[in-house]
């Protein structure tokens, strides 16, 4: 999901990861044809090798950094090609001589019971035959998909374009071995991200919620404070602060002194075009045509590498932190012994904040296995999918792109990756509030104001989008699915 873009300003760059949500996501390259994500059987003869994949090192509008996952050797790429080509085709005759008759005729009635029942039970059966290791089935359920999905076909044909070129790359090798065994593109060029995140920014509601929400509460918690110092774990390019701080420079009686502390990863400087300065000028430039005195203060560090001497907070300072799209690219105990998501919430509430506003998926990747992990993403994202569709004809090649570098990345890094690599780890909001609340947290309840506002920006949008406010949160959904919930905390 993209994140990152203000239709006023015009020199935005998104960074990784909404994700609808994407600020740090796994980059999906591009094809001069985007319908080769769609395996056909002239692909599964020659094996495609633009699986998206991605690099450790993530940026969050999203989004991750460019990677670069080349085989050095020519020899392993060889024998990788040529597995592919065996996990695809299957065994060559030869091989399977002796193999029984009968075992092979169950094999295929069976996979032509599933494929019967169409593309979803398909999806689940070979991700299914995946997790179980059964390569007969899963290569006959490949060749079958192959000729199923289509980045230019229905919601459910779109997503399962990507959701194959994950378990294709899954299948092929395994765990860490992904990244060195696949090769994968550069992304887009700066002007062409810019332009797909002004696309999906408009298309769908889900940033400018993000934006509504946690702005409204800043403004609200802050009221009457002389300095407010904003800690931003994810600035991006910084669009979010532009109209706060309009708001600002409105309030009656003058604004008041503001300070922004602007995470990102230093990576992630290809979206921007240059270091955080490029954010600091921008915003400077905005506070003082609004009469705002602006400290701006970068940290280009990642976020799950802050410490709470990189925060720089001083004495009377009324401080808000904000966390939109990215806790759930910060590790936890089951990537890392450290848990620094914990650890980083911990370190926030020893700052005494007055406010803490946080932007999630609702989604269960985490700790979930892969097979439930699968069939969670594949609900999740057909959603998000079906929310895009009735906004951008099919045929549509801006919406092929932008499906591609926005989604397509995260739906490939849940399925494919494993370990630290895998860096798309989605929790539910129950899992989250156990965790701020173990942290110290309480939660504060969004106001009336609030729910008002993206009421009334839901009714620019499609009647299938709602929002229901639970246990003090918001969730934005479409249909009976929660897609992305906003939340505050103190």
């Amino acid at each position: 999901m993209a994140q990152d873009y203000n239709p006023q300003c015009s020199d935005c760059l998104c960074c990784s990861h909404p994700t609808v949500l994407v600020r740090n996501s796994p980059t999906v390259p591009e094809e001069n044809n985007p319908n080769n994500y769609a395996l056909n059987l002239t692909r599964l003869q020659t094996p495609s090798l633009s699986v998206s994949q991605q690099d450790c090192q993530t940026d969050s509008i999203y989004t991750s950094s460019s990677v670069s996952c080349v085989s050095e050797d020519l020899h392993d790429l060889k024998h990788t090609l040529l597995e592919i080509e065996k996990a695809m085709l299957g065994p060559d005759p030869d091989e399977t001589a002796n193999y029984p008759l009968a075992d092979a005729g169950n094999k295929w009635m069976q996979m032509m019971e599933i494929v019967a029942g169409g593309l979803k039970q398909t999806l689940l059966a070979c991700a299914r035959a995946v997790a179980d290791g059964d390569n007969d089935m899963t290569s006959l359920l490949m060749i079958e998909l192959g000729q199923m999905v289509s980045v230019y076909g229905e919601p459910l044909q779109r997503l399962g374009a990507y959701m194959l070129e994950g378990l294709v790359a899954r299948h092929a090798s395994s765990g860490s071995f992904i990244y060195n065994s696949l090769k994968c593109k550069e992304p887009p060029p700066g002007s062409d991200l810019l332009s797909y995140m002004r696309i999906i920014y408009e298309l769908c509601p889900y940033i400018k919620f993000a934006y509504l929400s946690a702005n409204g509460t800043i403004m609200e918690a802050m009221r009457g404070e002389n300095h407010i110092h904003i800690i931003d774990f994810q600035i991006a390019q910084g669009t979010q602060w532009m109209g706060l701080i309009q708001s600002l420079g409105a309030l009656p009686g003058g604004p008041p002194h503001l300070k922004i502390t602007g995470i990102d990863d230093p990576a992630n400087a290809y979206a921007r075009g240059g270091d955080l300065s490029i954010v600091g000028q921008r915003l400077s430039q905005i506070a003082e045509s609004c009469k705002v005195h602006l400290d701006f203060h970068p940290v280009e560090v990642p976020a799950c590498e802050v410490q709470i001497e990189h925060l720089g907070v001083k004495q009377g300072e009324a401080v808000a932190v904000n966390f939109i799209l990215q806790l759930h690219h910060i590790p936890d105990e089951s990537v890392d012994v450290v848990n620094h998501r914990d650890r980083i919430l911990r370190m926030v509430k020893s700052l005494s904040p007055k406010v803490v506003t946080i932007l999630e998926q609702e989604s269960n990747t985490n700790t979930a296995p892969f097979f439930q992990r699968f069939a969670e993403t594949l609900d999740y994202y057909n959603a998000m999918f079906e929310s895009i569709d009735v906004t951008l004809p099919r045929e549509n090649k801006e919406r092929t792109r932008v499906e591609q570098h926005c989604l397509a990345k995260e739906i490939v890094n849940v399925i494919a990756c494993e370990g630290a690599e895998r860096v798309e780890r989605h929790e539910p909001f129950g899992k989250w509030r156990s965790r701020l609340s173990m942290a110290g947290f309480s939660s504060i309840p969004l106001s009336p104001t609030i729910h008002t506002s993206v009421r009334s920006l839901l009714l620019k949008y499609h009647r299938n989008y709602r929002c229901e406010e639970r246990a003090g949160a918001l969730f934005l959904g479409w249909k009976n699915r929660d897609l992305v919930v906003s939340s505050a905390w103190k």
